[in-house]
C-alpha cells in the first residue's frame, strides 16, 4: 500500500526550497508526495530579487476542501514549513488535527520556521500559534538552535541547556525534538557543527566537520538512519559546492544562483548513500 505524504511548505520557480527540496527525495524513496505551497515564489530570498504570492487561509481551505471532497485526504505523514501567515497557520493545525482523527497514526513533522540567527524572518504574531498550537498537535520538530529559544523562551549556551529545552519542547508535545543547527561549541574543535536531537527515549548528539565532513556521536535507537539522513545531506552539499565552485571560477564567491543545491544530480546518493558518518551508541 503507498504510503503517502501531505506536504504544506514554499514552493520556489527556480531553486530548491521547501517542497521542491522535500518532494523529490522523497518521491525517489518511494513515498507519493501531495503539496500544497504555502508561499510561490520566484526563487529563494537569498537572490538579489524575487516575487511571488502567498496562499491565503481561505485559499488552503479551498484545495482541502477539494481534496476532501473526493475522499482522497489519507495520509501517513503530515510535513510543514514556512508561512508568513497566522490564519493560513492557524488552518494548518485544523487541517492535521482532522486528518490524524482520521488516522491516528499518522506523523507529523513540523519545521517551525521562525528565523536565525538572532532574527526572525516572519511575522512575530506567528511564535504563540507555534507555541500554543502547531508545537502540541506535532509529532517530531525540527527547529534551530533560535526557534527552539524562541519556543521555550530559554536560552542555549551549553549542551545541558539544549537538552533542558528539548524537554520543555517534549512537555509541549512532541515524541522528537531535533535541534537542527547550534552556536554550541564542539568539543572536536571549532570547525564542527553541532546538532543535537532528544526521543523521550533516548538522545542523540551529531557534530559536523567544516559542515561537509561529518562525525556523529549519537546517543539513539536508530542508529541506521541517522547515518543514513546525514550522509545523504553530505553527499549533496559536497556535490553541490563542488559544482558552485568550479562554475563560479578561482577566487570567485559562487552566487546564490550556483549554489542551488544539486538535488537531481544526487538521485543515486539518496537512495542509497554511502555511509560517511561514523555512530557511536553510548
Amino acid at each position: 500500500m503507498d504510503c503517502r505524504v501531505l506536504s504544506v511548505q514554499s514552493h520556489v520557480v527556480r531553486g530548491y526550497v521547501g517542497n521542491k527540496s522535500a518532494s523529490f527525495p522523497l518521491q525517489v524513496l518511494g513515498f507519493e508526495v501531495d503539496t500544497i505551497n504555502s508561499v510561490q515564489f520566484s526563487n529563494h530570498t537569498g537572490y538579489e530579487h524575487w516575487k511571488g504570492q502567498v496562499l491565503t487561509a481561505d485559499e488552503l481551505h479551498v484545495l482541502y476542501e477539494g481534496i476532501k471532497l473526493n475522499n482522497v485526504n489519507q495520509y501517513d505523514y503530515v510535513l510543514t514549513g514556512y508561512t508568513r501567515d497566522d490564519s493560513f497557520l492557524d488552518m494548518v493545525v485544523d487541517i492535521v488535527q482532522e486528518l490524524k482523527r482520521a488516522n491516528p497514526n499518522l506523523v507529523y513533522v513540523c519545521d517551525p520556521v521562525l528565523g536565525d540567527n538572532g532574527a526572525m524572518y516572519v511575522p512575530e504574531n506567528l511564535l504563540p500559534i507555534y507555541r500554543c498550537k502547531v508545537v502540541p498537535a506535532a509529532d517530531i520538530i525540527t527547529p534551530n538552535q533560535f526557534e527552539a529559544e524562541l519556543l521555550t523562551g530559554r536560552n542555549i549556551s551549553s549542551e545541558k541547556d539544549a537538552v533542558e529545552v528539548m524537554n520543555l519542547l517534549h512537555s509541549m508535545g512532541p515524541d522528537t525534538v531535533v535541534i537542527t543547527s547550534s552556536d554550541l561549541p564542539s568539543p572536536l574543535g571549532d570547525q564542527y557543527l553541532v546538532a543535537l536531537g532528544s526521543q523521550k527515549r533516548g538522545d542523540f548528539v551529531i557534530s559536523f566537520k567544516n559542515k561537509l565532513e561529518p562525525i556523529a556521536i549519537i546517543f539513539h535507537n536508530s542508529v541506521m538512519a541517522c547515518e543514513k539522513t546525514v550522509s545523504v545531506l553530505c553527499h549533496v552539499i559536497k556535490r553541490t559546492i563542488t559544482y558552485a565552485k568550479e562554475v563560479a571560477g578561482p577566487n570567485r564567491r559562487p552566487s546564490p544562483a550556483q549554489l542551488e543545491l544539486r538535488m537531481v544530480q544526487s538521485k543515486a546518493d539518496i537512495e542509497d548513500p554511502a555511509i560517511v558518518v561514523n555512530a557511536v551508541v553510548l
